[in-house]
């Protein structure tokens, strides 16, 4: 009965194999929709005949792992790029200098929205104190899905000015962004840095999302190594890019990549796959303002009419803070 049980598991496992290899020849495989489409075909079946017909059943499971593991080969040697055509908004590759204590960003986006496609393009350069270095924040962002959320960190300087950094996918012209294809090498990996009227009233008063901004309880000395380990990462994509993955390289596993990098970073939870309840486990942690139950904590911290009515105005990144809690204000017992 046991041998019986394993050889299912295993069938079981090497048809996901199977599966998966069948889905990467297709949405990574020849240009060409017929030739994808044919190779991933001619793989899936080949698969399932070698499991259901060749003898012994070890002889079987060889040739799949074997046909599994050069299409997973080839996979692995597929490179992002850099050089594309790509979409105005993510055209130019965001990069950092540092003298001393001045952090100078180049290409930061600044764009004037009109709609989510029509826009004005202001690539910026701006320079910060990082003396003046005061925390990070975190905004989640929802379009539909309550289990799913869109991350954004921005870092709070003492002088009024913020330095909002999303972690997004970088699409060519023409591209949309599909979850399915997230799981394979379609995107690369995109950090938007830029101004916080642009990410986030894009996100409110054009797309119609729901905008949520948590002030985060940490050191201004572990805000300022966060924000230098973004800094690296930025830096090194723009000359050696990377791929985005849905699942293992996103806007919130990315985000605890660097808290790692840092030593930072607690025990995994599921909520930081289903991220649109990261802000439960950041309360949970005492990353947020305890000093009010989640449930008002979430109703004060919700930015979206805020930053409606904000919209224009230059003080955006102060009106949207009215009234949310800050941790980073209550003074140490």
């Amino acid at each position: 009965m046991l041998r019986l049980i394993a050889r299912a598991l295993m069938t079981l496992l090497l048809m996901v194999a199977a599966g998966w290899g069948a889905a990467a020849l297709w949405f990574d495989g020849p240009s060409a929709r017929w030739a994808a489409g044919a190779l991933s075909a001619v793989f899936a079946s080949g698969c399932l005949a070698l499991l259901v017909w060749l003898r012994p059943y070890r002889r079987a499971l060889l040739a799949v792992l074997v046909a599994f593991a050069a299409v997973l080969g080839w996979w692995l040697t597929i490179t992002p790029s850099n050089d594309r055509d790509w979409q105005p908004d993510v055209a130019r590759t965001a990069t950092f200098s540092i003298e001393g204590n001045r952090l100078t960003v180049h290409n930061l986006r600044n764009f004037d929205y009109r709609s989510e496609t029509d826009f004005t393009e202001h690539w910026e350069t701006r320079s910060y104190d990082l003396d003046q270095l005061q925390g990070v924040d975190l905004f989640l962002c929802f379009w539909g899905p309550t289990a799913i959320a869109h991350t954004i960190a921005s870092w709070e300087f003492s002088n009024g000015s913020h330095l909002a950094i999303s972690i997004e996918t970088r699409k060519e012209k023409g591209e949309s962004y599909s979850a399915i294809r997230g799981f394979f090498r379609q995107f690369e990996v995109y950090y938007v840095v830029a101004d916080e009227r642009d990410l986030v009233r894009l996100r409110t008063n054009y797309r119609g999302e729901t905008v949520y901004l948590y002030r985060i309880r940490m050191s201004a000395a572990q805000a300022r190594d966060l924000l230098l380990d973004y800094v690296a990462e930025v830096n090194g994509l723009a000359t050696h890019p990377k791929w985005y993955n849905a699942l293992s390289h996103n806007c919130t596993t990315a985000i605890r990549y660097h808290l790692k990098h840092l030593k930072l970073a607690q025990k995994f939870d599921w909520r930081i796959l289903l991220n649109g309840r990261v802000d439960e486990l950041m309360y949970k942690r005492g990353f947020l303002d305890t000093r009010l139950p989640l449930t008002e904590l979430r109703r004060r911290s919700d930015i979206t009419a805020r930053a409606k009515a904000a919209d224009q105005d230059m003080l955006f990144s102060a009106r949207i803070r009215e009234g949310v809690p800050n941790p980073r204000m209550v003074k140490p017992r």
